[in-house]
């Protein structure tokens, strides 16, 4: 991507398609088979794999220590065997993303090459790659996956936000993707596509690949044309919130007295003077620096004790 450039590049991935996508997805299958697309239109994840975008440029630019451009390809629904065969032979980074909550795992998918160049880059190069790629990530590539994994996390955590409450966990990276498992041939995918490209060079692909499975939970979200701001609370995790807010301690005092003196008589202070003062009928009770209202002075059960008289509206602020 770094070194490759040309007078006229397309920014579109090839992709045998059979059919023209249907609203920004396509349907893939075989005649007779299970439907693998139980959602129709997923007009929200189309509009989330924007946003994911969008994002995608404050994860690779420091990355590439240059401007890149990042765009959303239409959504591509098909089984993961028909997805890997697609793909190249080449050496290529299968990274999973474990989705919490749950134990569903999406998939990051990088190209060999893309990895190697980044990793040249990071060590001071001009972001070079073999020309002939290893079969193998050596364990500095593995790190670099690993390390645009977690990079990607946050983006793609905001990104799902006004859908659902997912944590994203980068694991380790294989590059035999017969190796990840709890994940079968048949099973079907969502495969995101998006592009990166810098200047004139030759834009890279990364893929992010989601069991249908893993999504059914979130249909409704899913196929809503309109996105809402925020996702509807989890009552779950609400009550929780709420039950440790309701822990939290402050500190209450009470200034019973706060006499003013001469400067020559506090000079001439010594042990057994006495300095007298004053108590109001109603004294304030303090919460840190926030006056919480007022009350009166007394005792309860045997211990000094403050019986409130007022306490200040929220609504007018708590001025001290």
């Amino acid at each position: 991507m770094v070194n490759e450039a040309s007078a006229k590049t397309r920014e579109r991935r090839d992709r045998d398609r059979s059919s023209a996508p249907k609203d920004g997805v396509l349907h893939q299958g075989v005649l007779g088979g299970a439907k693998l697309n139980p959602f129709g239109d997923l007009h929200s994840l189309q509009h989330l794999s924007a946003r994911f975008a969008r994002g995608l440029r404050g994860v690779f630019e420091p990355l590439l220590r240059q401007e890149v451009r990042c765009w959303a390809e239409p959504l591509v629904v098909q089984r993961f065997t028909d997805y890997r065969a697609e793909r190249s032979d080449a050496l290529t980074a299968w990274l999973p993303l474990i989705m919490t909550p749950g134990m569903a795992q999406a998939l990051c998918i990088m190209d060999g090459k893309f990895v190697l160049e980044m990793l040249d880059m990071f060590f001071g190069g001009t972001g070079a790659a073999p020309h002939t790629l290893p079969t193998e990530f050596s364990p500095a590539a593995e790190a670099m996956v690993a390390r645009i994994g977690q990079m990607i996390a946050a983006p793609l955590k905001t990104a799902w936000e006004p859908m659902a409450r997912f944590d994203f966990l980068p694991t380790r990276v294989e590059v035999n993707p017969a190796m990840i498992a709890d994940l079968d041939g048949e099973d079907a995918m969502i495969v995101t596509r998006f592009g990166i490209a810098a200047g004139p060079a030759k834009p890279v692909f990364l893929d992010l690949v989601y069991p249908v499975s893993a999504l059914k939970p979130h249909a409704p979200s899913l196929t809503a044309k309109v996105v809402g701001k925020s996702a509807e609370p989890d009552p779950a995790w609400r009550n929780e919130l709420t039950r440790a807010a309701m822990n939290v301690r402050f500190p209450i005092r009470s200034v019973l007295a706060e006499p003013v003196v001469k400067l020559t008589m506090l000079m001439d202070l010594k042990p057994g003077d006495v300095i007298p003062i004053t108590i109001s009928g109603d004294v304030p009770v303090m919460v840190g620096n926030n006056r919480l209202g007022c009350g009166t002075v007394g005792t309860s059960n045997g211990f000094a004790a403050i019986q409130l008289t007022s306490i200040t509206r929220f609504d007018e602020g708590f001025a001290a």
